[in-house]
């Protein structure tokens, strides 16, 4: 029977690349014929995509579909645009509630992988498209800058209990007068990057200066929302817009 489209379900972890090869059959019947686990470094890319061109119909598309994890997919999501492979990268919420409609009884990486690849061949899922460097360099940028901050209010509150007590000790206060004082540069050095990487692409500081004209939103946050929108994670995007 003639194959319609081809799918390669991705289970993305830390270490480990967990597929599931299937195909879109002329009656609309779905078969998964083929699993494997590859690591997840570039050698295990490799060996992925040899693997799956031995088992696919050459004359037919193979999309591969995976979650967004974190961090985890987006070298393989490379390198895959670089050999020019159709990509769709999925919300993971959207796989949670597509395999609640399916009789999984005990969910593992292998029938995620699965369940994965029956979502990519039921539906007409959009391309992925690779982001600009710049809104990486935002991402990173803002992300390490949300991590100093969440440090020095550890740092504060550290000293304001430290300088309650009957007899402080002045040299520790100092130091953690110093971390923050450290920090406080870190993040305006951090503030200054951004500042660079918007000087240097006008179209990126015309989108910063269009979303900081709505009331109530200022250049960082502005910043914040191009660099998770249009360099999308797993993780939450409105619960690191209050400063």
């Amino acid at each position: 029977m003639s194959t319609l489209k081809q799918v390669l379900g991705v289970d993305v972890a830390q270490k480990e690349l967990v597929v599931t090869l299937g195909r879109l059959l002329a009656d609309l019947s779905i078969e998964l014929y083929a699993f494997k686990v590859f690591s997840n470094t570039e050698k295990g890319f490799s060996s992925l995509l040899t693997w799956t061109n031995k088992l696919i119909d050459p004359d037919i598309e193979v999309r591969f579909v995976m979650e967004a994890t974190g961090v985890y997919h987006q070298k393989f999501a490379y390198f895959l645009d670089d050999h020019g492979c159709a990509l769709s990268i999925v919300l993971p919420n959207k796989i949670s509630n597509y395999i609640r409609t399916l009789e999984v009884k005990t969910v593992t990486d292998k029938s995620c992988s699965e369940a994965i690849a029956r979502f990519g061949l039921e539906r007409k899922l959009d391309s992925w498209k690779r982001p600009k460097g710049n809104y990486k360099s935002l991402q990173q940028l803002t992300r390490e800058r949300d991590q100093i901050i969440s440090e020095r209010s550890v740092v504060k509150n550290q000293l304001h209990a430290e300088s309650q007590e009957a007899e402080p000790h002045e040299r520790s206060l100092e130091r953690l007068r110093e971390r923050i004082w450290f920090l406080n540069r870190q993040e305006q050095e951090i503030k200054e990057d951004i500042l660079q990487v918007l000087s240097r692409d006008s179209e990126l500081k015309k989108e910063v200066e269009i979303i900081s004209s709505i009331p109530g939103i200022g250049e960082l946050t502005a910043v914040i929302i191009l660099a998770e929108t249009k360099y999308p994670s797993d993780e939450p995007t409105l619960c690191r817009l209050a400063f």
